[in-house]
């Protein structure tokens, strides 16, 4: 299989459309059809469904779009570890992170970033665990950060943190908070409307857990995700939510909202590092994994 006509299809598949991929890959358009069309013969398949709008990836054609953006992208990494070889530590590294620690992370971890590997590059996204699992087996991503990780298949997982979750309620005016509110038992937060992420985010489905033990179930008012949009909902009167204490720091206005400890139980999350096991990682993402660890650690407050 040829790496450029496979370059081809993907950014035909991704833009869908072969005029818009000639000009992003900044090759004629009869060329670019006819590569593509070269390696849908070698591979005795249909891979792209061409019509008067465009062209959309078939059944085969979205199996050979996962599998060929996990191998570009390690051809890339290939070729970034023999420049290396020559000039230190240099590469991109592709990091997913859940959101809610994407707003804690992403401006403090890209300065150290910077900083430590100047010659390096680190791309950053936002995902739910589920789907940053996949990118890892799939190459799309070098490293993610995940809630309550499964010892998944080709995944090696590492625990960071264990962050606490707190009942966030919006302050009424004038209310001070010295000293900070009682505790809170969780079967009593089970019975106030929460605001709260949809399935399958981490800390749903670990709220619902967590209550299924005690033999009560949350009293679902609303279903956002998104921790700003949270926040804006429970500051306006539309319920409660279960946040890490981070989250409302990181907030616009945090003095707009009253934090509760949780107990019988208390509620707290791991925070993971995860890579893949299949493949080696480079120099460059180790020391990024020392990045992540000192940087979560400083600013999360947590025990490790």
């Amino acid at each position: 299989m040829d790496l450029k006509q496979l370059e081809y299809f993907v950014r035909v598949a991704e833009l869908g459309s072969f005029t818009r991929a000639a000009a992003a890959l900044n090759v004629a358009q009869p060329a670019l059809s006819r590569q593509v069309r070269l390696l849908e013969v070698e591979l005795r398949q249909n891979l792209l469904v061409r019509n008067g709008r465009g062209a959309s990836p078939t059944e085969a054609g979205q199996v050979l779009l996962e599998h060929g953006r996990g191998i570009l992208h390690q051809v890339e990494r290939a070729r970034e570890e023999l420049g290396r070889v020559r000039t230190g530590l240099t590469g991109q590294v592709s990091l997913g992170m859940p959101p809610s620690v994407a707003r804690v992370l992403t401006v403090p971890l890209t300065r150290a970033f910077r900083q430590a590997l100047p010659e390096a590059r680190l791309s950053i996204s936002e995902g739910l665990s589920t789907a940053m699992q996949e990118g890892l087996q799939h190459g799309r991503l070098d490293i993610a950060m995940l809630y309550n990780a499964n010892r998944a298949s080709g995944i090696e997982v590492t625990p960071l943190v264990r962050e606490e979750l707190l009942l966030v309620q919006a302050r009424p005016p004038g209310l001070q908070e010295d000293p900070p509110p009682a505790a809170i038992d969780l079967r009593d937060v089970a019975a106030l409307p929460l605001v709260i992420p949809s399935r399958p985010n981490a800390i749903r489905m670990h709220v619902e857990s967590a209550m299924a033990r005690i033999g009560c179930q949350p009293h679902i008012a609303l279903e956002i995700d998104g921790v700003p949009a949270i926040l804006d909902l429970v500051a306006d009167g539309a319920g409660s939510a279960i946040l890490s204490r981070n989250a409302v720091a990181r907030s616009i206005k945090p003095s707009a909202f009253s934090v509760r400890s949780i107990s019988a139980p208390s509620l707290t999350i791991e925070l993971s590092t995860a890579v893949s096991s299949l493949r080696p990682s480079t120099l460059t993402q180790q020391a990024t994994l020392q990045l992540i660890r000192d940087t979560a650690q400083q600013l999360l407050a947590v025990s490790p």
